[in-house]
């Protein structure tokens, strides 16, 4: 990587480590602070689902802002924003009023990702996105692993200190950004698959983005209250969440090096599975400390690694030209599926107690892998067009830099395979053929089942 390059992604990825660490941690700050007061896990995972709403509001609008008053000031005010939603946390308690507060600051937050993810991905073409998304992943995991190791030790200065803490690094992050030229790059307002159309062209990439973003969302916010209401303290139920953030950064990688070997239907098929062995076995095994934070850590690779593994199956079959708005509309689906997680686990919870939690986690895995089951029969996968990229993006623009040169040129080498005009009509594409080319025509093969279609190897 250059050295220009490293310059113009350096000020936003330090940008993004600094708030990441206050930001990695709040979320448990918050599940563990009602908890304390008495609140039902209902309460919780509503205030929990705060968040995640403003989230995916800010993901549909706020690219809006970003293009009438620029990076740098845009980046300034997500930040400031976010620093006055936690600050006022800290001064007073009442779920209710958390409730408006982590609504308005998961839609501050998203901005912040927003301004971070364009600028990286106007910082370099395709040939270097993959080397950016890594420095991506490494700063934004890599925040959320020290944030949670904090919790404990600002947790145990005060009441109000790791609220305080928070909001200094949201304003601490505005440095970086501040102190870079006055440039502000140019980006295109988002223009995301519908769902029905998303669902006509990768139902299994639809199924795995919407899953993944459910079983993310309740690792963030009611793990630690199931490792709260288990006898731990706040800064072990930290050191927990650490675990599972990092066995999503350690083990995202190989995960997706197996997918680019073997069928991703079969890999999906195979993560779901693992996720319901690890669910039961916590749910049944006399657990200790070491091994169950063995389990969370392996539990954390598995989650955390099924919507970079759902959309790289859902690249596989799309045309060059969706690729982008593709991997828009899938992550909308992922913002969806983690609105909808806390609202829906938390009263399980309510009704049958903490270990609710992990009967939801294997009632859902199991039902991936039915999904993922029945739609390999349905329909062989293709197999895999690029290399994986493990990566998490919270935006629009994210999504957009998950499409590398690789992966573009794979795409057009397979447009000529099936006709997929009724999903992506507006996306210009190589004239499709459907079924197998001649048998004097140099083709990739795209069918497990090849001899069923009538092609030779």
């Amino acid at each position: 990587m250059s050295r220009q390059l490293l310059a113009m992604a350096l000020a936003p990825l330090l940008g993004l480590f600094i708030l990441g660490i206050g930001n990695g941690f709040l979320a448990t700050l918050i599940t563990v602070r009602l908890d304390a007061a008495g609140e039902s896990a209902t309460v919780i995972g509503i205030v929990s689902s705060a968040y995640f709403i403003g989230l995916a509001l800010g993901a549909l609008v706020n690219d809006r802002l970003l293009l009438r008053i620029g990076h740098i000031r845009a980046y300034g005010s997500f930040a400031s924003l976010v620093a006055v939603t936690v600050l006022l946390q800290g001064l007073f308690f009442d779920p209710w009023a958390w409730f408006g507060l982590r609504l308005i600051g998961g839609w501050a937050t998203v901005g912040v990702y927003l301004v971070i993810e364009s600028w990286l991905l106007t910082a370099g073409d395709q040939k270097v996105r993959g080397r950016l998304l890594a420095l991506y992943m490494i700063s934004l995991y890599g925040a959320g692993v020290l944030g949670q190791l904090l919790l404990g030790v600002t947790n145990a200065m005060g009441v109000t200190a790791p609220f305080m803490v928070i909001g200094l690094l949201a304003s601490l992050s505005v440095l970086p950004m501040a102190m870079i030229p006055r440039v502000s790059p140019i980006m295109e307002h988002a223009e995301p698959l519908p769902p029905h159309r998303l669902i006509m062209l990768t139902p299994t990439g639809v199924m795995g983005s919407l899953g993944s973003g459910m079983v993310v969302a309740a690792a963030y916010t009611l793990l630690p209250l199931y490792l709260q209401r288990n006898g731990m303290s706040v800064s072990q139920v930290g050191q927990m969440m650490a675990v599972v953030i990092m066995g999503a950064m350690l083990l995202q990688y190989p995960i997706g090096r197996w997918s680019d070997r073997h069928d991703r239907q079969m890999v999906l098929i195979g993560i779901s599975g693992f996720c319901v062995l690890i669910s039961a076995a916590i749910l049944w095994l006399p657990l200790s400390t070491p091994l169950l934070a063995g389990l969370l850590f392996l539990l954390g690779g598995g989650v955390f690694a099924l919507y970079p593994v759902a959309v790289s199956h859902a690249a596989d079959r799309a045309p060059a030209g969706a690729l982008v708005r593709m991997s828009q509309g899938l992550l909308l689906i992922n913002s969806i599926g983690a609105t909808l997680s806390p609202l829906m686990i938390s009263p399980v919870m309510t009704a049958i107690g903490d270990a609710g939690l992990f009967w939801a986690f294997g009632s859902l895995s199991l039902f991936l892998v039915m999904f993922f089951s029945w739609r390999r029969h349905v329909r062989p996968a293709p197999v895999p067009v690029a290399p994986f990229t493990p990566t998490t993006p919270m935006t629009a623009a994210g999504a957009e830099l998950v499409v590398t040169e690789e992966l573009m040129q794979g795409a057009l080498e397979h447009e000529h395979l099936e006709d997929l005009s009724d999903a992506v009509w507006d996306v210009d594409a190589v004239e499709p053929v459907v079924g197998p080319p001649a048998e004097d025509e140099s083709h990739i093969t795209y069918y497990d089942d090849v001899e069923q279609m009538g092609v030779r190897k």
